[in-house]
């Protein structure tokens, strides 16, 4: 399909995810030039006082992960440099504001939205000393985070730190029903109207709903009720956001909002509701770029999640989605990160093992927990199983950071204090010549395990 006079609408993201590529291939479908700009073809020049932008766009829409990264500063100033050249969708002040789920809870409070109770102290003997007005349970959770990374359900007497590694931690209130399995309500809305909603129930052993971690999603467009329908229409409205999932949970007192993401994913409302928001996104864009747009062929791409590689990625991107993933060394200087605090150590990389795991006496230290549930453990050299206390804990390897369910044992009898499992190993290629400590012993430990 073609049209007179197409808009070039850029989409600006850093990474490869399916969302960035559906949204590029419904430009296509829908007769316009998609964009995408990465760091492969992407540049800003000023020269005799005239700005440009590489490649050259009418409209972007945003979708930077700023949770992924370190730095999001970088890439919001990024973001910001080109909003101040081309409308965006998503400007970078939103998402900033969507990105800080403190900031996201403070503007909506401010705005009359339903949200959790919630206190962030910048001091870590002030939030401990607050602890027991959030109940018997509270969430515990950094201000930036993604895919249920860098969230824990803590107990009374669970010591909380006011930061998670280099990110600041708050308490919030546990929002629950009583004798119902845990589950929350996804919102998808892009401009004024709800593309699809579905609800996310926990996975076994856990009380997050992330589609990341395993939730199960059921469709919810149907039978929302116009209360969420609302708050979640007014929630994008109140951050200024132009496409969001908005999260919201049902307690005994009613429905409370959780979040408003500005990068929520497809593919779990896809997966529920058979209807994929890429098109109503591309739509948004090309309009605010002067375009326009055949509403019934958007209605017909939605019902297909198209995250095919688009015409649109760069030829360097693709052999570099193809390339070998990043070298980890056999063993790596990590930092563990848990609920009250964090602690530089060494660890060793084992491929034969299912899972991360660590100290008892480190998982003390840094507050990794509480147990989530125990594991039965078959190690290689015996033939006999052990039961391990499970946790989640935050690891950072060489400024990506992992959070993974870590098995907890006494280690104090071996070498390391941290094994990496194929949890994290999965994303990396072991270089078993690469160590940073080179006058360890070269003495294998019996860590093959694999989880009954």
């Amino acid at each position: 399909m073609t049209v007179e006079n197409p808009v070039r609408a850029g989409v600006l993201s850093l990474h490869t995810s399916k969302e960035t590529k559906a949204i590029c291939n419904a430009i296509e479908d829908l007769g316009h030039d998609a964009r995408w700009l990465r760091s492969e073809n992407t540049s800003v020049r000023i020269r005799d006082g005239t700005v440009s932008i590489e490649p050259e766009v009418d409209v972007i829409a945003n979708r930077m992960l700023l949770s992924n990264t370190e730095q999001p500063c970088e890439e919001l100033g990024l973001a910001n440099t080109l909003a101040k050249l081309v409308p965006m969708l998503n400007e970078p002040e939103t998402t900033l504001t969507a990105a800080h789920k403190l900031s996201t809870a403070t503007a909506l409070a401010s705005n009359d939205v339903r949200v959790p109770d919630v206190l962030l102290a910048l001091s870590s003997d002030r939030l401990n000393a607050a602890r027991d007005e959030f109940g018997e349970e509270a969430v515990y959770k950094t201000a930036i985070g993604t895919h249920g990374g860098g969230t824990w359900k803590v107990g009374p007497d669970d010591p909380i730190n006011a930061k998670v590694g280099n990110r600041y931690a708050f308490l919030q209130k546990l929002i629950d029903r009583d004798g119902e399995r845990h589950r929350d309500v996804r919102v998808y809305v892009v401009g004024d109207e709800v593309v699809g909603a579905m609800y996310r129930y926990a996975p076994d052993n856990d009380w997050r709903t992330n589609v990341a971690l395993g939730g199960a999603v059921e469709d919810a467009t149907g039978d929302l009720p116009e209360e969420v329908r609302e708050m979640a229409l007014r929630s994008t409205e109140v951050i200024g956001l132009d496409y969001a999932g908005v999260d919201l949970v049902e307690g005994e007192d009613g429905w409370f909002v959780l979040e408003v993401n500005p990068t929520a994913g497809f593919k779990g409302l896809y997966e529920a509701t058979r209807v994929s928001p890429a098109p109503y996104i591309a739509k948004l864009a090309i309009e605010r770029g002067g375009g326009e747009v055949d509403e019934r062929r958007v209605e017909e791409l939605s019902a297909t999640l198209d995250d095919s590689d688009p015409a649109a990625m760069p030829a360097a991107a693709r052999v570099a989605a193809d390339a070998e993933p990043a070298d980890i060394g056999y063993t790596e200087e990590v930092v563990l990160s848990g609920t009250s605090g964090s602690k530089s150590v060494y660890a060793k990389s084992d491929t034969g093992a299912t899972r991360t795991s660590i100290d008892t006496r480190l998982a003390a230290d840094i507050g990794a927990g509480p147990i989530k549930s125990i594991t039965r453990v078959k190690s290689g050299s015996r033939k006999t199983s052990k039961s391990r206390p499970v946790v989640d804990v935050v690891v950072g390897v060489g400024g990506n950071q992992h959070t993974v369910t870590a098995s907890v044992e006494d280690r104090s009898h071996m070498d390391y204090p941290v094994i990496l499992g194929r949890d994290i190993l999965e994303n990396y290629r072991v270089d078993v010549s690469k160590r940073v400590d080179r006058d360890a012993p070269d003495s294998p430990e019996e860590e093959e395990e694999s989880v009954e």
